[in-house]
């Protein structure tokens, strides 16, 4: 039976604060697993000294296979939204589709779309469609690496200078997984480099290095850190944000 994971965050990040996100760690890394579903959500409400502040927080993953585990279909939303008596402090929402089709036991043809929004960022819109290979050209019982590259075409608007810009452009990701012999950790790194077609100096990457470490059979700690950066926003300026995640999972 698929296990459902809760993650309890014990310091909370801003959900969606580079407008590119790690795919490879929302995937359920199992051939045999037909059927999952985790989905959250959470309400916070606040009041300091007359000021009010609420806080909704939705996630939910799906993944459905086929009968003969060839075709993977994989959806991702998120939405969060923090609200204060002044207005919105924070409104951001994230939906991915992805569909994976085996076509051998080391290349697999994907196919994706996707949309997001976040208010306080300079790109406040991203929509984009692609398509490209997937290799699992490591596979071994503690050492797994997966190496993507697809093309997307995307749209891009942002409030702050009033553009829409239309981008054609490359991704290409390298995921390496290490579990330790006894499976007392999980060390999992994954980079993302995204240049246009056009123009190789603008181009976005992300570096995730997480670390799981399990406290029991249903509990464990873990720690996540972001790199992201983006070498050319509408604003013609660079943008980078670094992030760090520690919390707890709940296996039920």
């Amino acid at each position: 039976m698929p296990k459902k994971l809760i993650f309890i965050c014990l310091f909370i990040p801003g959900l969606l604060n580079a407008q590119l996100v790690n795919i490879e760690t929302k995937r359920i890394q199992s051939d045999s697993i037909r059927f999952v579903l985790n989905a959250d959500f959470g309400f916070n409400h606040s009041n300091n000294d007359g000021v009010s502040v609420n806080q909704i927080e939705a996630s939910l993953t799906t993944q459905i296979r086929s009968k003969d585990l060839k075709k993977t279909y994989l959806l991702l939303g998120n939405y969060n939204l923090v609200d204060a008596d002044e207005g919105n402090l924070q409104n951001s929402w994230f939906l991915h589709g992805r569909f994976n089709y085996k076509i051998h036991k080391i290349i697999r043809l994907e196919a994706f779309v996707q949309g997001q929004y976040n208010q306080l960022l300079v790109v406040r819109q991203r929509n984009l469609i692609g398509a490209g290979l997937r290799l699992n050209w490591i596979s071994r019982k503690n050492f797994t690496g997966h190496l993507g590259n697809s093309y997307m075409y995307e749209m891009e608007q942002s409030d702050t200078i009033g553009s829409t810009m239309y981008n054609h452009r490359n991704s290409t990701y390298v995921s390496f997984s290490y579990t330790s012999a006894s499976r007392n950790f999980i060390l999992t790194n994954t980079f993302y480099y995204q240049p246009l077609y056009k123009d190789l100096s603008d181009y976005r990457l992300l570096e995730q290095f997480r670390f799981d470490f399990p406290l029991n059979r249903w509990l464990k700690f873990f720690a996540i850190y972001d790199y992201y950066f983006d070498s050319k926003t509408p604003l013609n300026t660079r943008e980078y944000t670094s992030k760090l995640q520690m919390g707890l999972g709940i296996s039920i």
